[in-house]
C-alpha cells in the first residue's frame, strides 16, 4: 500500500498585509465591482494582465487603466495569445498568470491556452465579461454562458453576481489557482462591472471581509512513509531517478540523491530544466523525443524513483513488475496513475528529497551508472555529428545545436509543438540556470511565441527565445507585433520546412500512408517581422547559421530568424522500431509524392553517420 500521509514544515504562511487585504471600508464604499477586483489582483501580487478588450469587459478595463502604475495591461492580437502568455508567465515564475477577454467569442478564444494550463498544472486566472445581468438567457448579443465551456478546464468557475460578491470571488479564484496549480475563472456581467458596492445588496448571511489569502505551507510526508521509500531504494542496485516539471527548483536535491545512489537521472520533456543536460548523472529525455541511453536505463532498472512527473507514455517506463517504484508528487491523486508504486510520498519535491536523502544508504556499486554514462557519451557524439552537418538543404537540427551554445547562461527557452519539438528537445543543451518549457500534455501548436511574451514580461532583463516551426508560428504570428509594441526583446527562431512536419511524418511513419494536406503556401517571415516594426534575419546555408544567430541575439529589441531547412529530415525516435520502417516503406510504395527525396535523405544520413 502506498503511504500518503504528510506533515507540514514550519514555514511562514503567506498572508498579505492588513492594509492591502482590507479592500473595503467606510472610505471606499463607492468603489465598483471592477475596482474591487483590480485592487484584489494587486493585493495578490499580480503585476501584469494579458488580454484583448471588448464592450463586455470595458468596466474592468477602466479599473486597470486607473491602476496602470501598479498593474500592467498587455494588449494582444488574439485571446488565445493572451491565455498562452499567462501560461508562460505562470510556468516560468511559479506565480499567478492572468488573462482577460470580453464576453462570448472573446472568452471562448481563451480556452485552448487555458486547457494547456490545466493539463500542465500552471496557476492561471481567466477574467471574462458577460452580457447584462438582466438579459442573460435572452439570446442577446454575445450572450454565451461561459461557465459551461469553462467547467471542464476551471476548477473554480463562477459568475460575479454583484459588487458585494466581488472580493470573495476573486480571492477564492486566486487562492484556488495558486494552491492547486490550476485554472480559475470569473465572469462578470457588463452592468455588474460598474455597480458600486454601496448600491449592491448584502444578505444577512454574508460576513464582511469573510475571505483570506492564506496559502498552504510546504509539506513533506511523515517519517514512516520516508522510511518505507528509503527501504525500497536501499534494496536496489540499478536505480533510476525520473523527474518531471514538479521537480523544477529541486535540481540540487535531485543531483545529490542521484550521486548518493549512483543513479542516472532521466527527464520528461517538461522536466528538461530540472538538471543540466550535460551533468554526469543526466541521461536526457525519455520517449519519442528522448535519448537511447534513457530508454536503455529504463529497460535495465530494478528500482525507480519518480519525482514530480505525470509522464503519460507508460510504454517507455519499465514493464510492470520489473522494478520497485517510489513516487513523489504534491497531489495524492497522481500517485500510481502512470505506474504501479510500492510507496507513494505526497509532498513538495524539494522538501521531500531533503528529508529522504539522510535515510538513504550510499550505493557503492557504480557499474550501472558508468554503463549508462558511456551510452550517453555515445549519444552526445551522435548529436554533435548530426548537429554539425553541412548539407544543403540545411538540416533543422543544425539550427538548434548551434543556438544552444549561443544562449546566455540564464536564457529562457520556449518551444512550440511539432517536429520543432524534436530539434529543441534533443539539441538544446540546457544549463543550470536556464529555463525551458512547452505545451506538454496538450501539445498545442502556437504556444511558443506567446510563452516567450509571458516570460519576457516577467523577466525583462533575461534572454528569452521562442523556437517555433512555420506551422505553429503562422497560427498566432500577429503576437510578434505585440512584442514590438511593448518592446519585449524576444528572439523568435522560425525553423521553416513549409509543412506540418510532424503530422506529415505521422502519416508516413506511423500509418504507412502517403502525406496529404500538410504542405503550406510560402510566407516570407522576414518581411513580416519588418512589417511589424521588428528585425528579421534569413538563414538558408550552414555557413550562415552561427553568424546570423549571433547577430540576431545581439539585437536590443524583438528579432526573428527564418531558417529554411530540409523538409525531408525525419524526426525519428532514438531507436527506430521495425514497424515504423515497414510503414515508411508502405507509404513510399503507395505513392508518397516525395519518396525519392525522402529515400535519398535517409540513405545519405545513414552513410554519413557510418
Amino acid at each position: 500500500m502506498a503511504n500518503h500521509k504528510q506533515v507540514q514544515l514550519k514555514k511562514p504562511i503567506r498572508v498579505l498585509s492588513k492594509q492591502t487585504y482590507n479592500t473595503l471600508n467606510e472610505q471606499n464604499l463607492h468603489m465598483n465591482t471592477s475596482d474591487i477586483i483590480a485592487d484584489r489582483l494587486i493585493g495578490w501580487g499580480v503585476k501584469v494582465v494579458f488580454g484583448l478588450p471588448g464592450d463586455g469587459i470595458n468596466g474592468m478595463m477602466e479599473a486597470l487603466r486607473t491602476r496602470s502604475d501598479k498593474i500592467k495591461f498587455v494588449l494582444v492580437r488574439h485571446e488565445e495569445g493572451a491565455a498562452f502568455s499567462a501560461v508562460g508567465y505562470a510556468k516560468f515564475t511559479g506565480k499567478l498568470g492572468v488573462c482577460l477577454a470580453t464576453s462570448g467569442p472573446g472568452g471562448i478564444h481563451l480556452l485552448n491556452g487555458l486547457y494547456d494550463a490545466h493539463l500542465d498544472n500552471a496557476p492561471v486566472l481567466a477574467i471574462t465579461g458577460r452580457t447584462y445581468s438582466d438579459l442573460i438567457g435572452f439570446r442577446y448579443q454575445q450572450d454565451v454562458d461561459l461557465l459551461g465551456p469553462f467547467s471542464a478546464v476551471a476548477g473554480y468557475n463562477q459568475i460575479v453576481m454583484n459588487a458585494s460578491h466581488a472580493q470573495m470571488s476573486v480571492d477564492l479564484a486566486c487562492k484556488f489557482a495558486i494552491e492547486n496549480r490550476d485554472v480559475a475563472h470569473i465572469s462578470i456581467p457588463i452592468d455588474v462591472q460598474e455597480q458600486e458596492f454601496s448600491k449592491s445588496q448584502v444578505t444577512e448571511h454574508k460576513v464582511p471581509k469573510s475571505t483570506s489569502n492564506t496559502l498552504p505551507a510546504i509539506s513533506v510526508p511523515d517519517i514512516s512513509g520516508l522510511e518505507q521509500a528509503a527501504a525500497v531504494l536501499n534494496s536496489g542496485k540499478n536505480i533510476v531517478l525520473f523527474v518531471g516539471a514538479g521537480a523544477l527548483g529541486a535540481g540540487d536535491e535531485v543531483i545529490a540523491l542521484a550521486q548518493k545512489l549512483n543513479a542516472p537521472v532521466v527527464k520528461s520533456l517538461l522536466g528538461k530544466a530540472v538538471v543540466p543536460d550535460k551533468d554526469p548523472v543526466c541521461l536526457g529525455g525519455l520517449g519519442l523525443l528522448g535519448t537511447s541511453a534513457a530508454e536503455e536505463a529504463m529497460e535495465k532498472a530494478d528500482s525507480l524513483l519518480m519525482i514530480g512527473t505525470s509522464y503519460p507514455f507508460s510504454d517507455f517506463l519499465p514493464k510492470p513488475g520489473q522494478v520497485q517504484a517510489v513516487q513523489i508528487d504534491i497531489r495524492a491523486d497522481r500517485i500510481g496513475t502512470r505506474y504501479p508504486v510500492s510507496v507513494g510520498l505526497v509532498g513538495d519535491s524539494k522538501a521531500t528529497l531533503k528529508a529522504l536523502n539522510p535515510l538513504v544508504n550510499p550505493n557503492k556499486d557504480d557499474s550501472f551508472l558508468k554503463e549508462m554514462q558511456d551510452r550517453m557519451a555515445d549519444w552526445w557524439k551522435l548529436m554533435e555529428k548530426r548537429g554539425c552537418r553541412t548539407d544543403f538543404p540545411l538540416k533543422p537540427q543544425v539550427v538548434t545545436w548551434t543556438l544552444s551554445d549561443l544562449l546566455s547562461d540564464d536564457a529562457i527557452v520556449c518551444s512550440d509543438s511539432g517536429t520543432i519539438t524534436t530539434w529543441a528537445a534533443r539539441y538544446i543543451k540546457i544549463r543550470k540556470n536556464q529555463k525551458f518549457s512547452l505545451s506538454g500534455t496538450l501539445a498545442s501548436m502556437a504556444n511558443g511565441m506567446s510563452y516567450a511574451l509571458g516570460a519576457q514580461a516577467a523577466y525583462p532583463d533575461r534572454q528569452v527565445i521562442a523556437i517555433v516551426g512555420d506551422g505553429g508560428f503562422a497560427m498566432l504570428m500577429g503576437e510578434f507585433s505585440t512584442a514590438v509594441r511593448y518592446n519585449l526583446p524576444i528572439k523568435v527562431i522560425v525553423v521553416k520546412n513549409g509543412a506540418l512536419g510532424m503530422i506529415r511524418w505521422e502519416q508516413i511513419g506511423f500509418l504507412g500512408h502517403p502525406e496529404y494536406g500538410v504542405k503550406f503556401q510560402d510566407i516570407d517571415f522576414v518581411k513580416f517581422a519588418e512589417a511589424c516594426g521588428g528585425v528579421g534575419y534569413r538563414i538558408a546555408k550552414f555557413e550562415e547559421v552561427k553568424p546570423t544567430l549571433s547577430q540576431a541575439l545581439q539585437e536590443k529589441g524583438p528579432a526573428l530568424v527564418e531558417a529554411t531547412v530540409d523538409p525531408n529530415e525525419p524526426p525519428f525516435p532514438a531507436r527506430l522500431e521495425l514497424k515504423q520502417v515497414e510503414n515508411l516503406a508502405k507509404a513510399l510504395i503507395k505513392g508518397e509524392p516525395n519518396r525519392k527525396r525522402i529515400a535519398l535523405t535517409l540513405y545519405r544520413d545513414k552513410i554519413k553517420e557510418l
